[in-house]
């Protein structure tokens, strides 16, 4: 995992609304939410480039390895910010790196990546990633 980075440390943000059921019976969101703000955060940029296309695109990513930190507490009904960023593109591979913040916030209370595998649609297969698709992840490339 890489070291705790701030909010102006990533390339793409967006907020993501917390809901009732993200709480936990202790109070705040349980952690398993944090990996579906994840998934949202990063396949939203994805859609919104217009690069992803969920219900008829060839290409699809598949995750394949995933980690969190988490730092402070989040909980409904915050607003959270999540900046993106990627830190590696591979053939067909890319290692996201994602922050969740309280809105208004510079620490993350929470950080961590995805490394999706880009594969066929129909055969499940590794394919090289679209260029469209390599010029969105490029644009929110982190420095090394």
């Amino acid at each position: 995992m890489s070291e705790k980075r701030e909010i102006s440390g990533y390339a793409h943000r967006c907020d993501i609304p917390t809901r009732w059921m993200d709480n936990d019976v202790y109070g705040h969101i349980n952690n398993v939410q944090y990996y579906s703000f994840f998934d949202t955060a990063v396949n939203q940029y994805l859609i919104n480039e217009g690069v992803l296309d969920i219900n008829a695109g060839d290409t699809i990513g598949l995750v394949v390895e995933t980690g969190c930190q988490y730092y402070a507490p989040l909980a409904f009904p915050e607003t959270i910010t999540a900046g993106i960023g990627v830190q590696h593109i591979g053939t067909s591979s890319v290692r996201y790196e994602i922050g969740l913040f309280k809105k208004g916030e510079r620490e993350p209370a929470a950080q961590g990546f995805f490394v999706h595998v880009y594969v066929d649609r129909e055969t499940r297969r590794p394919t090289s990633l679209p260029e469209n698709m390599r010029n969105a992840l490029e644009a929110i490339r982190l420095p090394d």
